[in-house]
């Protein structure tokens, strides 16, 4: 089991998690950040963070957002365990869910 981020977080990419996260287990995509499914400990402290509320425990994810479980998995299927994401950087990409998205307007 582990955390994924949900809907509320693409186009925001607000980083509070990324700093709380003390495995260094939330990579950057283009338009939404994810939790490595094999590098998070299920330590929890990225959720209370997450100013948008877009962090869940797997288990715990809304009915709306349970997609969100296999795309968020379905990000690292071409990154593999790199072991960290602050040596990796961000990438360019994001699996089909949110990449088929329509932009988000800053004032939601």
């Amino acid at each position: 089991m582990t955390y994924t981020i949900a809907e509320p977080c693409v186009d925001v990419k607000d980083k509070a998690c990324v700093e709380e996260c003390p495995v260094d287990c939330i990579y950057e995509g283009a338009r939404s950040l994810y939790i490595h499914p094999d590098e998070c400990v299920d330590c929890g402290a990225c959720e209370p963070v997450c100013p948008v509320e877009a962090i869940f425990y797997e288990d715990d994810v809304p009915d709306e957002w349970v997609d969100y479980n296999e795309a968020n998995a379905a990000f690292f299927e071409k990154l593999g365990s790199p072991g960290g994401a602050a040596k990796l950087g961000a990438q360019d990409f994001d699996p089909p869910l949110v990449a088929k998205l329509p932009p988000r307007d800053g004032d939601e």
